[in-house]
């Protein structure tokens, strides 16, 4: 029976329940009157059951549609301005025991490059990726727990934060590993990671089992509850996702809502970020073979409504998608994109060769961060380098009370302003540097409180003077 404050996945994610939603959904797609005062209820910026949101998914009437993209546009705005949070994937191993159909990683690849940087190399990845301009790092590796142990993550998250080479430094070490124990997420807390990211894959409890044959990662339960282990440790920036494709995308997306709203109502926090990733080709793997692949067009209206349901959420979309896939979902809701990624194992340092390719998956938008940043210029987005919340201990309920009062951009657009500044200084090339000095000043006198605004503008003058790190 669902419960959505239970801690039994099968309870909080509960079959009957997403089965019900979905023909619930299509049985009243038509009803529009329905269907538009749902519309008109969201612009309180509160957001939307699972099922409500599934139904605005299964409208396919094209004024409504357009103005669904409308209000995604809207909220995306109130809630996180023009400003585009900037990260970058570091692979520290692809060594991994599970038998995961849709990932090269899997066990039974015996054509793969196994490699595991030791902390020499994690320093070398770590200054590569500081000469480029990052700030923000999604830690990765492959579940192994002779090669990849705990220790070796703390070891390597210990070795990240130590290195600070010219005026680059990584402030903030977000961690995309495998279910693990309460004491484990414990244990990475105390290191001082930001936010603990962990894709479900799928909500579909029989076809996750098909998808995850072999390894530890085959336990639904054990899995799908991670996030409430991870929480219980005192981790309270957590962040969920599934892979479209792998599943029908109904019964995905329902159960994503799902798990946002078993996080809010258990632990008064949901999710800090929702990714949106689509399965795509790599060694080993042709994703054409999976049957349930999403179009443009309904990957854009996912995007959408998820900004829609759950509008105090950040939202991710890596370099898996092109320029032009990510150019349409960023005013759509999308917060937070990585930029010159690369998903090998030591690829910021040396060149993929075909003989030894380590990649998780086939990057699409191979640009690099400062041709991303200038892109986003152009598109008259704010590239943001942040990572003051985190560091000031705005993080879970701290953090979400400072998004739904709208007083986040009192901290967030002079913050975002401060550390593009120091990009420019540090890394920019001239072209990026003249439009974004354009914008700052520009957008220093958007910022709503006068006492802030002042203090940015000062900061930023002692910028250009050669110091550093100033947030609010």
């Amino acid at each position: 029976m669902y419960d959505v404050s239970s801690k039994k996945a099968e309870e909080f994610i509960d079959q009957e329940e997403i089965w019900a939603t979905i023909q619930y959904a299509r049985d009243n797609k038509n009803n529009l009157k329905e269907i538009e005062a749902l519309l008109k209820r969201a612009e309180d910026c509160k957001g939307l059951t699972h099922r409500e949101a599934l139904l605005l998914l299964e409208c396919e009437d094209p004024d409504l549609i357009k103005n669904m993209f409308q209000l995604a546009r809207k909220i995306k705005q109130r809630f996180y301005g023009n400003r585009i949070v900037m990260f970058a994937p570091l692979y520290l191993s692809n060594y991994c025991v599970n038998g995961c159909t849709y990932c090269p990683y899997h066990a039974q690849n015996k054509q793969m490059a196994r490699k595991k940087l030791t902390q020499e190399e994690i320093r070398r990845e770590v200054i590569a990726l500081q000469d480029m301009g990052h700030k923000r790092l999604a830690l990765e590796t492959g579940e192994d727990p002779v090669n990849n142990p705990i220790e070796y993550v703390l070891e390597s998250i210990r070795t990240i934060y130590r290195i600070h080479h010219k005026n680059g430094a990584i402030r903030r070490v977000n961690v995309n590993i495998a279910a693990t124990t309460t004491e484990n997420y414990r244990r990475l807390r105390e290191a001082g990671i930001g936010t603990y990211i962990l894709f479900q894959e799928t909500y579909h409890k029989e076809n996750y089992e098909k998808l995850h044959p072999t390894g530890p990662k085959h336990d639904y339960a054990y899995h799908t509850e991670a996030m409430d282990r991870a929480m219980e440790a005192g981790i309270d920036d957590v962040g969920i996702g599934v892979l479209f494709g792998l599943n029908m995308y109904r019964y995905d997306f329902v159960g994503l809502l799902m798990h946002a709203e078993h996080l809010e109502a258990t632990y008064g926090v949901g999710p800090h970020t929702i990714s949106v990733p689509r399965i795509r080709d790599a060694e080993d793997i042709d994703a054409s073979s999976f049957q349930n692949a999403i179009s443009d067009e309904l990957f854009a209206k996912i995007v959408a409504v998820i900004r829609i349901a759950v509008p105090y959420t950040g939202m991710i979309i890596s370099t898996r998608e092109s320029q032009a896939t990510r150019e349409r979902v960023l005013d759509l809701g999308v917060s937070q994109i990585s930029g010159g990624s690369r998903t090998s194992v030591g690829g910021y340092v040396e060149e993929e060769t075909e003989t030894e390719n380590s990649a998780q998956f086939e990057v699409s938008d191979k640009r690099t961060l400062d041709e991303v940043v200038n892109w986003l210029l152009e598109l008259g987005y704010i590239p943001s380098f942040c990572t003051a919340c985190y560091r000031n201990g705005r993080t879970g309920d701290r953090f979400m009370k400072l998004v739904k009062s709208g007083q986040i951009a009192n901290c967030c657009q002079p913050n975002a302003l401060m550390t593009l500044k120091e990009y420019l200084i540090d890394y920019a090339s001239e072209d990026t540097r003249r439009k974004a000095d354009a914008m700052i000043q520009e957008e220093l006198g958007k910022v709503p409180s006068d006492k802030i605004r002042e203090m940015a503008a000062r900061n930023l003058r002692e910028i250009e003077s050669g110091k550093r790190d100033f947030r609010f």
